[in-house]
């Protein structure tokens, strides 16, 4: 431990700790977790030249307030915000110097959802499973952040900080510019109506207020409609990162980090992990949605 800790002095609508996550564990019933946009997780470690497993903190539109008890370095990606160092304004997407007392104030997102905030060396709570990210569905890691909690940062490896040389994650879906998920049938496409299937992929639909860490949500579209003789439940099967669940609503839900292991309503498609699922993390309620069959 390098001594260095960071003071949260306002923890925001939503804050987590997070990283890569817990893959590898969902035979014994505990979910991967991790950061919703890994690209925007990645590119803040690869500023501070940290390893990509490091962890950083994940906020939810508001942003968060952090103090700095002694002289660190962070950067603060995702979702554009205001970024603020003791009141004066400083960069988004570069390496910030805090000297020892400074606050940082990450703002409320100007588009998109999730921000990411990275310290040089990673915040150093302890690990649960090999992983220091928070699961809101198992209740395994830290707990959400409040004001007065102390974040241990870790010592700063050997890696340089790094500047603009770093590529730039996508910005977030706008409202006007929708989402388009790249979508892969099966395994129980079989389970609706081909009517009903190939109007999914020239439907549209809306992201749902009632998206979270679990899952995006859709509404507004057209619902699948299962086929005759699928009127029960499946058993409980394993689910994925990116399966695409059909609830009996018909309305398709889009499995992010804290997805169940298991589930019993029909998965029509999988979404594969990568800057698509990122952008669905970010994705307002409201933001048009259409699936386009994946390459």
């Amino acid at each position: 431990m390098s001594g260095a800790a960071l003071e949260v002095v306002r923890a925001g609508a939503l804050t987590t700790v997070q990283d890569l996550g817990r893959p590898g564990y969902a035979h014994v019933g505990v979910p991967r977790s991790g950061a919703l946009d890994a690209g925007a997780l990645g590119l803040a470690n690869r500023l501070l030249g940290n390893p990509a497993e490091a962890a950083a903190l994940e906020t939810t539109l508001d942003g968060v307030g952090l103090r700095a008890r002694v002289p660190v370095t962070v950067a603060v990606t995702g979702a554009p915000c205001a970024v603020r160092v003791s009141g004066r304004p400083a960069a988004w997407g570069a390496p910030v110097w805090l000297r020892a007392g400074a606050e940082l104030e990450v703002g409320r997102a100007e588009s998109g959802v999730r921000s990411y905030v990275a310290v040089r060396g990673g915040f150093a709570v302890p690990p649960v499973l090999g992983s220091r990210s928070t699961d809101l569905l198992s209740g395994l890691g830290p707990a959400v952040l409040v004001a007065g909690v102390v974040l241990p940062v870790g010592p700063a490896g050997p890696d340089p900080v790094r500047g603009v040389d770093v590529p730039r994650a996508p910005a977030p879906p706008g409202a006007r510019a929708g989402l388009v998920l790249p979508l892969r049938p099966g395994p129980r496409a079989d389970w609706f109506e081909p009517a009903s299937l190939a109007a999914l992929w020239r439907a549209e639909f809306r992201v749902s207020p009632a998206s979270n860490r679990i899952g995006m949500r859709t509404e507004a579209g057209p619902r699948l409609v299962r086929g005759r003789g699928r009127g029960g439940e499946l058993p409980s099967e394993g689910m994925v990162l990116g399966a695409v669940q059909v609830p009996p609503d018909g309305l398709p839900v889009v499995f992010l980090a804290d997805h169940p292991v298991t589930g019993g309503y029909p998965v029509v498609g999988v979404v594969p992990p990568g800057p698509a699922l990122d952008a669905a993390a970010q994705a307002r309620p409201g933001v048009p949605v259409r699936f386009v069959r994946a390459r």
